[in-house]
This record gives structure tokens, C-alpha cells and sequence, in this order.
């Protein structure tokens, strides 16, 4: 059979051979909503949890707002002119609004990107702070984590009269699920503080995973470090297979938050039958798999259906190449995932070292198998990639059993798919 993933801008056709028993699983998401600005409007004027964000603005002087940067297709442009409106009603200027883009340890976003981010004419008007996460000196520190975490954000968020941040809501492979308290840390946090919520002692618990969140060690650090920082008003939104707005969550950064998963939980789960004996995934095309680190996120999703020794195979355009200098610095030296996980695991904790320890933990339960085009062989480490996509999809089949079970998640990490509990097939 033939079936197209995520890959790039365009999509990347797969030729499956006759023998295996496929079963593609796409991102499922609820419907687009049809009237977006008027469900915006009801969503800022009637908040869960708080006050409207006009009646939280009145008699502030200065207001920031934190925003995901390129790597993410938040609808920025969408949601964030009915906020900014509201702020000015209530008596804010534009020059004392400070949209932050937070790139946590992302590289700053270009001019062009900018534009995109924001739209032009809003990126052209407001102040804008392109969040650099090594320069210590721009951020404030706050104070400790009751574990321990130092807590330092960037000092125009910190010291602005209201906090306000504007994300998506998505499966995250170490949080749970992204959006909310993120977009402070670490979406504005400096690496000091990125660097320990990013460490062996929240990567290796085992519920920091992709989907779970209420016994999650590491979202409760971060709902911590947000009511230190005084996080005041959230506006996320989850999308659809098109990244259209299928739903809005706006109020109290902790009860829409909830409720935003909550939904998503129950309109975007894919069950699959039983697990299966190899996986396909993608890295959910642009702009997510721009590069070999976001490139993980496709692995850590998929190993939840895939049976302990089953094969992985991912595939990502990888166009802008390995990611930062730090990561590509680890992989570059990596000899497989025992010896990573041993060698990380009293170190100083180095910058984006946390995507290689979260893709070891997954290869010491499943051989994993890269076609990443945008890289080159001697910048993979000890990671098994091929020149092209069918000599992957090769090695992926052989010695599978006769009819083995072959998932193809269409859409990578957008795809949140769970092998389906007895409970449901019982009640069938």
C-alpha cells in the first residue's frame, strides 16, 4: 500500500510492501470551530475561573504577553489582536505592551519569522523581546522550588503590572500536555532554571510523559514556578488535523488549562486495537521537523503502542539540519543509550542534552531507525539512519513475523494514540 506522512511542507509518499498488516493512525482532533473571533470574544469576556481580561487590565500600567515562537503552529495571529484590544480599552498604551517570544533554548526569532509569529502590522508596532535564554544578566530571579529548582524569568515578563501568555494545547512528551504554565517556563526562563526542569531528576520519572499530567512531577514544577512568577491570564487553543481552532480555553491559568485537556482527552484520543509489532512515524512535518531535536518528539509519541522490542522508524525532513550547537555536540558523541543515560547522569546538566535522554529511554526498550535527510551520517552518532526512505522501511520489516501489525502514525506527535483498554473492548 501506499500512504503519504507528515514530512517538510509537502508530505512524504510511503511504498509498504505486501506481507504486513498495516494500520495508519492519524492526529484525530474535534471540528473546527465556524466562528472563531466570536467564540474569542466570549472566551476573554467570560474566563474560567477569573475576571475578564479587560476588567484584570484596568488600572495596569504595563502588561506583557509571552508567545510561542516558530516551532510552533500557534495561531498567534488569530488570537492575539482581540487580547491587545482589550488591553487598550482598558488604558494601555502600545508601548507599555511587551510581547515576548518564548523560545526557551531555542535559537531568537528573525525579522521574517517575526512577521509571521505576529502578523507584520503587530510586529512592526509593539515591543518585542526575542527571549534569549544564556544572557542570565536580562532575568530576574524569583526565589526556589520547593524541589529545589532556582527560578529566574525574563525581567520585562517578571516586572510588568500583568502576566499574560497565548499558546496551544498538544501532547508533550515530558509534560503531558504543552500550553499554559510553559510559556514561562520554559518558554521565558533562563537556562539556569531550564537546565534543572530538564535534568535526569524530572526526565527519568516515569510519568512525565506524553499525556499525563495529574501525577506529573514536572508539571507540577512548573505550575509552581508559574504562581511564583504570577501567572494571570492564559488564552490556549487546541487545533485540528489543519491547524484550524477547534477549541479555546481562556481565564485562570490553572482551571482552563484543565479544562483544555480535558477536552482535548476526550476528542483526541486514537485507540488501536492491540500493540503493534513495528511503528512508522513522522515528526508532523513543518515546522516541527525542521530539525534532528524536534524530530524526537515523533519517537517518544509513537513508543505507546509499539510492543517492547518493536521497531521504530521515524521521518523528518530535518531541513535546518541537527539544532543547536549543545545537541548536536551530544549526538554527535553518542555510542547508544545505556552509556548516554550513565554519562548524563551525575554531569552538569548541558543544554538540550533532555531530548537525547528522553529518545536513550525509548531505544532501551525499541531499536529506533532514523531517515532524516537534512543530516548526514557522522553527525548521528550511533543512531541507525538510511540513505533512503525504502532501505528504512526495509530494515523496519525484516524479521518481522508473518502478518505482524505495522502502525503508521500519519502525523507523528500529533497523532495521541493509546493501545485501547479492556474495559472499552469489553463493553463493545
Amino acid at each position: 500500500m501506499d500512504t503519504v506522512v507528515a514530512f517538510g511542507k509537502t508530505g512524504l509518499t510511503l511504498h509498504l510492501p505486501d506481507g504486513p498488516r498495516y494500520q495508519v493512525v492519524h492526529a484525530h482532533a474535534a471540528g473546527a470551530m465556524q466562528d472563531v473571533r466570536r467564540a474569542l470574544d466570549a472566551a476573554l469576556d467570560g474566563p474560567i475561573g477569573c475576571a475578564p481580561l479587560e476588567v484584570l487590565a484596568a488600572g495596569k500600567k504595563t502588561a506583557a504577553i509571552s508567545v510561542c515562537d516558530i516551532t510552533r503552529p500557534a495561531p498567534n495571529q488569530v488570537t492575539l489582536p482581540p487580547v491587545l484590544e482589550r488591553l487598550h480599552r482598558a488604558g494601555l498604551r502600545v508601548q507599555n505592551i511587551t510581547i515576548c517570544i518564548a523560545t526557551g533554548l531555542h535559537r531568537e526569532a528573525t525579522r521574517e519569522e517575526l512577521d509571521i509569529i505576529l502578523g507584520p502590522e503587530i510586529a512592526a508596532k509593539y515591543p518585542i523581546l526575542n527571549h534569549d535564554a544564556k544572557k542570565k544578566d536580562a532575568h530576574g530571579y524569583v526565589g526556589e522550588t520547593r524541589r529545589g529548582t532556582p527560578v529566574y524569568v525574563e525581567r520585562p515578563f517578571l516586572d510588568a503590572d500583568l502576566h499574560i501568555t497565548l499558546g496551544f494545547i498538544e501532547q508533550h512528551l515530558m509534560l503531558g500536555f504543552s500550553g499554559g504554565r510553559k510559556m514561562i517556563a520554559p518558554g521565558l526562563a533562563a537556562q539556569e532554571t531550564i537546565k534543572v526542569i530538564h535534568s535526569p531528576k524530572f526526565m527519568r520519572e516515569s510519568l512525565a510523559v506524553e499525556g499525563s499530567i495529574d501525577e506529573n512531577p514536572l508539571h507540577a514544577e512548573l505550575l509552581e514556578i508559574a504562581r511564583m512568577v504570577r501567572h494571570d491570564f492564559m488564552l490556549d487553543v487546541t487545533l485540528t488535523k489543519s491547524r484550524g481552532i477547534s477549541g479555546i480555553f481562556a481565564g485562570d491559568p490553572v482551571k482552563a488549562h484543565a479544562a483544555g485537556v480535558e477536552f482535548l482527552r476526550g476528542s483526541s484520543v486514537e485507540y488501536v486495537p492491540e500493540f503493534v509489532d513495528a511503528a512508522i512515524t513522522s515528526a508532523a512535518g513543518n515546522p516541527l521537523d525542521l530539525t534532528c531535536y524536534q524530530t524526537i518528539k515523533g519517537v517518544t509519541a509513537v513508543q505507546h503502542i509499539v510492543k517492547p522490542g518493536g521497531k521504530i522508524l521515524v521521518v523528518s525532513e530535518c531541513s535546518e539540519g541537527i539544532g543547536s550547537a549543545e545537541f548536536a555536540e551530544k549526538l554527535r558523541s553518542y555510542e547508544g543509550p545505556q552509556r548516554y543515560l550513565d554519562e548524563i547522569a551525575d554531569a552538569p546538566v548541558v543544554p538540550d542534552q533532555w531530548q537525547l535522554e528522553k529518545l536513550a529511554l525509548v531505544e532501551l526498550k525499541h531499536p529506533v531507525l532514523f531517515y532524516a535527510p537534512g543530516t548526514r551520517p557522522e553527525e548521528l552518532g550511533a543512531l541507525r539512519s538510511f540513505r533512503t526512505v525504502d532501505e528504512a522501511i526495509a530494515s523496519l520489516l525484516d524479521g518481522l513475523p508473518a502478518g505482524g501489525r505495522v502502525a503508521v502514525m500519519s502525523d507523528g506527535p500529533y497523532a495521541y494514540a493509546r493501545v485501547q483498554p479492556m474495559e472499552l473492548v469489553s463493553a463493545r
